[in-house]
């Protein structure tokens, strides 16, 4: 299900800043009158990349194919180097990429899309904002409102979802899975194309928070033996590698089909996308680059690490 209505490079670009001036402004100092790139001056690429929480494994794998391009290569400008990075990440996002079934299933009304993640991602107002990127392509839209953890929870996403004009279900019920069985037969019976679930923010430990979320996940299989077409899982992408914890942790809970990134404009440390994606192989969906309602980008990784090295 392809948006790109809302994409623009430039806004990407410029969402991405400050983690494009850790990397870039830090390689052009350390490559800056070079002639020379011997094996300190890719130990220094390497610990910028790092900085940048791309990670040990991966930045260490980046600086060994930088230092087989400059062998095969006379040229070893500052530019060679950024074009050997580039290719190497994205390889890394598109070699890491796993098919969504929404598209293959979208004809099977309502899509279910159940949103996890902790306290304090962005969750509620990437709930709305994902709301708006479906509704363009004029598909009627629910949100149910299954957070009955956090005061005041239903209150902050029936404002959010006032201003994309999405109605939301809510129940005066306190169990999350009974809205969320009322939310889908009500969605069933009044043409909705997609029903997107909010859920408590949780953290692993929390083991009765985790029980619910599978109680919840039962009763979407229940309406449809497929489960949840989607799980996205919101992480702020200042968090760096309690970001990739919270992924391993969740995944053991739900299966995963991708991530909503929240944030990538307030950090400097974006490059935690490129771990999560190789590591658990699931992919990027969603990028969130500001706090306005046209704020949460598709992904696209060629643009992403055309950006980032811009």
């Amino acid at each position: 299900m392809k948006f790109l209505k809302n994409f623009s490079f430039e806004k990407i670009k410029n969402g991405l800043e400050k983690t494009r001036a850790n990397l870039i402004n830090k390689l052009s100092e350390t490559l800056s009158g070079k002639t020379i790139i011997d094996e300190q001056t890719l130990s220094q690429i390497e610990e910028i990349l790092i900085s940048a929480d791309i990670g040990s494994m991966i930045s260490e794998k980046l600086v060994d194919n930088v230092r087989k391009d400059l062998s095969n290569y006379p040229d070893k400008s500052f530019d060679s180097i950024k074009n050997s990075l580039k290719k190497s990440l994205k390889s890394i996002l598109q070699n890491s990429i796993v098919p969504s079934d929404t598209e293959q299933l979208i004809h099977e009304k309502p899509v279910v899309i159940l949103i996890v993640g902790v306290n304090g991602t962005g969750k509620t107002t990437s709930i709305a904002k994902l709301a708006k990127l479906y509704k363009s392509l004029n598909n009627n839209i629910l949100i149910a409102s299954a957070d009955k953890f956090r005061a005041a929870a239903n209150e902050q996403l029936e404002n959010w979802a006032k201003r994309v004009e999405v109605p939301v279900y809510n129940s005066t019920s306190n169990d999350p899975s009974a809205v969320v069985y009322d939310s889908l037969n009500y969605a069933k019976n009044s043409n909705t194309d997609i029903v997107i679930i909010d859920t408590a923010g949780r953290l692993h430990n929390q083991k009765n928070l985790m029980d619910e979320l599978l109680k919840i996940k039962r009763v979407v299989t229940n309406f449809n033996k497929m489960g949840p077409n989607e799980v996205f899982l919101v992480i702020d992408g200042s968090t760096g590698q309690n970001g990739l914890l919270q992924a391993k942790e969740f995944s053991k809970y739900v299966k995963l089909t991708g991530f909503i990134i929240t944030k990538l404009d307030g950090t400097a440390k974006g490059g935690i996308i490129f771990q999560l994606v190789n590591e658990l192989k699931i992919p990027v969906r969603f990028i969130g680059i500001g706090e306005n309602i046209d704020d949460l980008l598709e992904f696209d990784s060629d643009s992403f690490v055309e950006a980032l090295l811009n």
